[in-house]
């Protein structure tokens, strides 16, 4: 089953059982993919949908940070369980050692030396985690090993 037919069946679930908090979240994703759909004028896949929410999940860290510092624990609550009901439509997420590892396989292919390197080795590593790690921990990571 695609993410997006997984999106449609939870907000049914949703609907059925009087989960306001989840409706709305899978409600604001539909959306977003929607309105980019329209825009786009394309059908987005299975990628693209996982792009998507993970950007909507980064979203809601930012907003967390932010209830934080304001000190508003209503906020924080809130943001918290967004995060949780989007989590469950990301895949599994891929542990450290094995991203630095694959990054360390595209230093090695692409011959990158330094920071300035990066665009190539980025370029290799991108499509072979496609969306199961957040692009500024495989940023981070690619940084990390191209200091050393």
């Amino acid at each position: 089953m695609d993410i997006k037919t997984q999106l449609n069946e939870s907000m049914k679930d949703a609907m059925r059982s009087g989960d306001k908090l989840r409706k709305s979240t899978v409600s604001m994703v539909l959306a977003a993919v929607k309105q980019v759909e329209v825009d786009k004028r394309v059908t987005l896949d299975d990628t693209a949908v996982i792009a998507l929410i993970q950007k909507e999940v980064k979203n809601r860290r930012e907003a967390l940070e932010e209830a934080k510092k304001a000190d508003r624990p209503d906020l924080i609550e809130a943001n918290e369980a967004e995060i949780k009901i989007l989590e469950v439509f990301l895949p599994q997420a891929m542990p450290a050692d094995e991203l630095r590892a694959l990054v360390q396989a595209a230093i090695a292919e692409t011959g990158a030396t330094g920071p300035a390197d990066m665009g190539k080795v980025m370029k290799i590593v991108m499509p072979k985690i496609a969306g199961r790690a957040p692009n500024d921990m495989i940023s981070a990571a690619v940084k990390e090993l191209l200091v050393k």
